[in-house]
């Protein structure tokens, strides 16, 4: 799997990861607006249509879709973060960039483990195969000190998380 980019949106740090799927375009779309699909893979249960102007909430907090250009372009607000899915096709699927456009720089290796994680559960959902979130996370350390060090960021906070992740036993 790619390791995910720290770049600068706008005056704030912001993290991308670009995968070519051997999939349609079409059935990633599917995996990433479609509820009953973003169950399996992603972190918030998303109930939406979706649609611009469209609200959501999870976790307490509220967001908007700002954008969609089905099945090529889906993005949103969330807590104040921006996120987006660009989908293209490409010789024998598609390439899908996500981006994450976050308001600390300090967290950016554990955010962008956290995203590299879940993307390892689309990768797996889009085979036909179920990762839980519990076995996605069995390298999460490893893969938060390569993001930590190539970011230069000081993997303190992430260490931190890290060890709420050892009693987890969600397996959603």
């Amino acid at each position: 799997m790619t390791d995910g980019t720290l770049e600068t949106i706008d005056g704030r740090p912001a993290l991308r990861f670009e995968r070519t799927l051997p999939h349609s375009v079409e059935r990633v779309w599917r995996a990433v607006s479609t509820p009953a699909e973003l169950e399996r893979w992603f972190p918030a249960t998303v109930d939406w249509t979706p649609a611009e102007g469209e609200t959501l909430q999870a976790y307490g907090a509220t967001g908007e879709v700002t954008e969609v250009d089905a099945p090529h372009r889906l993005a949103w607000t969330f807590g104040g973060e921006h996120y987006s899915f660009e989908l293209s096709a490409q010789q024998g699927g598609c390439r899908l960039i996500f981006t994450h456009v976050f308001g600390v720089r300090a967290i950016a290796a554990q955010v962008a483990t956290g995203w590299h994680t879940y993307l390892s559960r689309l990768e797996s959902h889009l085979a036909g195969r179920r990762l839980s979130e519990q076995e996605a996370n069995k390298p999460w350390k490893d893969i938060h000190e390569r993001y930590a060090e190539r970011f230069g960021v000081d993997p303190t906070p992430g260490r931190r998380f890290a060890e709420t992740l050892d009693g987890d036993n969600d397996d959603a």
